[in-house]
């Protein structure tokens, strides 16, 4: 038997007087996934988030949660924790009273309210914090305090707005794999906005690619990453090198004064201006034969050391920085790659993604 969504979303539209915010907008989010709205500023993620919780009512579309259509539904009368990116704590109250803010106004016993913050605060981490107040705590600690708050009540769904953006980034590193645990111990659907690739590249079960009030892509992070449905996806989510050609026959194009060989179906005839896409670490420089297909000598204009790994700028004709590389520290070191040397290179055909249209990326 198929299964049910627990969320689904129709058709959502959401206009701000003559802007459309939300464009027809339609996602199912299965019962105990972790979903990413991932997009640049003004995408419509939030607005997409807030309609969910009910904070903006959409103006068109429908929203069924758990088989009950919530549409329009007060946000009082939604099933769901939120946190936001500013906290929202209480500064009055404190560790405790913040997140048994809810237990007591759903009027639940004394004993009963203290026994759930004892454990939210050990299963976030803070057992030791219920009588600080937020001003005495880290932002990652008051952040952490926020999302026992948001599960004081076990709600059927999490939302979580950007909660990760204002902190440092050893704190958000270490944050977001907390998250991923708590998710993966409690098994409560959630979704997180967010405009971090790496926080849904690492967090999530799907990534929904926004941009301009639609969905550009649904897929996992590997999907996403591998197979981006648009060249907007492959410039968002990873560093890309797009390239303007000219195809000149079957799976065949021209780069330069490059042929390439590229696996795309049929469809852009002979003369066609496309884009190729392919990621600088599919670079590949070991063990390449001259002569072969999709070989290409370049020259090192420019080198960044990156920690793990080099980010090498490859000039190719007259264009001195036509292509990124990523180079391992090993091959770095193993080849004595440095700048003005001429290196060999191949751009494996399975790992170059064809657009239609010249490049129209900055």
């Amino acid at each position: 038997m198929p299964v049910e969504p627990y969320l689904s979303i129709e058709r959502l539209r959401k206009q701000f007087g003559d802007f459309a915010a939300l464009k027809d907008v339609s996602l199912d989010v299965m019962s105990g996934e972790f979903v990413c709205f991932l997009g640049p500023s003004g995408c419509g993620k939030t607005t997409l988030l807030r309609a969910i919780a009910g904070l903006d009512l959409q103006t068109a579309g429908r929203i069924v949660q758990g088989g009950r259509d919530i549409s329009n539904l007060p946000a009082s009368q939604r099933d769901f924790g939120i946190v936001f990116q500013s906290y929202a704590l209480f500064p009055n109250l404190n560790v405790a009273s913040n997140v048994g803010y809810g237990l007591v106004s759903r009027r639940l016993p004394r004993a009963q309210t203290s026994a759930r913050v004892t454990e939210l605060l050990k299963l976030v981490g803070l057992p030791e914090a219920a009588a600080k107040y937020p001003a005495q705590l880290s932002g990652g600690q008051q952040q952490r305090v926020a999302l026992a708050r948001a599960l004081a009540l076990s709600p059927g769904l999490l939302l979580l707005d950007e909660p990760l953006s204002a902190l440092d980034a050893r704190v958000r590193a270490y944050l977001r794999l907390e998250i991923r645990r708590l998710h993966q111990r409690l098994g409560v659907t959630t979704i997180m906005v967010t405009h971090d690739q790496e926080e849904a590249l690492t967090m999530a079960d799907r990534i929904v690619v926004m941009n301009e009030g639609v969905i550009e892509q649904i897929g996992t992070p590997l999907e996403v990453y591998r197979h981006p449905a648009s060249a907007f996806v492959a410039d968002f989510v990873g560093t890309t090198n797009f390239l303007a050609a000219q195809v000149v026959g079957d799976c065949l194009v021209r780069f330069g004064g490059l042929n390439l060989h590229c696996e795309f179906e049929s469809g852009p005839q002979p003369g066609q201006q496309i884009t190729l896409a392919i990621r600088p670490e599919d670079l590949v420089v070991r063990n390449v034969s001259a002569g072969a297909a999709n070989t290409a000598e370049v020259k090192v204009t420019h080198i960044e050391f990156l920690g793990s790994f080099c980010r090498v700028s490859l000039g190719l004709g007259e264009q001195p920085a036509a292509l990124l590389a990523d180079f391992s520290i090993n091959v770095v070191r193993d080849l004595a790659i440095s700048q003005g040397q001429t290196l060999l290179i191949s751009l494996p055909p399975d790992r170059i993604r064809v657009f239609p249209g010249a490049p129209q990326l900055p």
